[in-house]
């Protein structure tokens, strides 16, 4: 594990757009989310992987250097065809600093990430997306490999592996999301990034399935068109009451040179300055 990059680890919402439509890329930057997933992997057809990966660095270039701190490629998947060039290539992104690093579909091996972590170099961060039962039962040592920045959950794959038929609730995922959480916590990662909500029309779904990574302590959520985004990012930030609370106990503690001190009738200690810091650094990523 690696120290977080800034933009990235605090990100609330993740916008996949295709490899293949270079005049995306920027429009996705466009909308605000905190990251963007350029994807290499489901977004583009078989006989369209290796140009779509030639093209990236073209396009990328084009881009302003604070634009591409937030942008990642999802490669395909170890022991595709396309694995071991899609690994080399994004080497040379991050080497040219045109990337930040790499999401890994179908993340259930360890050693996989360390063989990435070597070809994209100390300066790529790593996203494991976890979506299979195999993925599950690695998650503690996925989430400890190296410069792993958050996981993410494919919560859509996750079902089709296990043969699930979830209702919109997806109360059958539940344990799973908590499992991806207390790894997370456990390995001092940032809190990690929920799966998507596929009917982007559907406005009520989609607030109905932020809500519930939020109460289940998930940090972001993967988007799939950019309407998403704009309320994936609200609803996952502090409130404005959140933040008026943060800012008085910073205050308090200051105040009082440091240690225990009561607000409001509430012991003010180390855990309760640490939520207050986070809410804080999540007011404006």
């Amino acid at each position: 594990m690696s120290v977080p990059l800034a933009p990235l680890a605090l990100a609330r919402a993740f916008l996949f757009v295709p490899a293949d439509r270079p005049e995306r890329h920027a429009r996705a930057l466009a909308t605000g989310a905190g990251g963007v997933i350029v994807d290499l992997e489901d977004a583009v057809a078989p006989e369209r992987k290796v140009a779509a990966r030639e093209a990236l660095a073209a396009s990328f270039a084009k881009l302003p250097e604070i634009d591409r701190q937030r942008l990642l490629v999802r490669i395909n998947a170890a022991g595709t065809p396309w694995h071991e060039d899609d690994c080399v290539q994004a080497g040379a992104l991050v080497a040219q600093g045109l990337i930040a690093g790499v999401v890994l579909p179908k993340a259930e091996r360890a050693a996989h990430l360390s063989r990435i972590a070597e070809a994209i170099g100390p300066k790529g961060v790593l996203v494991p997306l976890i979506e299979s039962a195999e993925g599950l039962s690695a998650v503690e040592e996925l989430a400890a490999g190296p410069q792993v920045l958050r996981l993410a959950f494919g919560n859509l794959d996750f079902q089709a592996d296990l043969g699930l038929a979830c209702d919109g609730d997806e109360a059958e995922l539940v344990p799973v999301r908590l499992a991806l959480l207390l790894a997370s916590r456990r390995t001092g990662l940032p809190a990690p990034i929920d799966g998507v909500t596929p009917d982007w029309r559907d406005a009520s779904r989609l607030a109905a399935d932020t809500a519930r990574a939020r109460r289940g302590g998930f940090g972001a959520k993967l988007c799939i068109h950019p309407d998403q985004v704009a309320p994936v990012h609200a609803a996952l930030g502090p409130s404005a009451d959140e933040v008026a609370w943060a800012r008085r106990v910073i205050d308090a503690v200051r105040a009082a040179g440091g240690g225990v001190v009561s607000l409001d009738g509430r012991m003010v200690d180390a855990p309760v300055v640490r939520l207050a810091e986070r809410l804080l650094a999540l007011e404006h990523p």
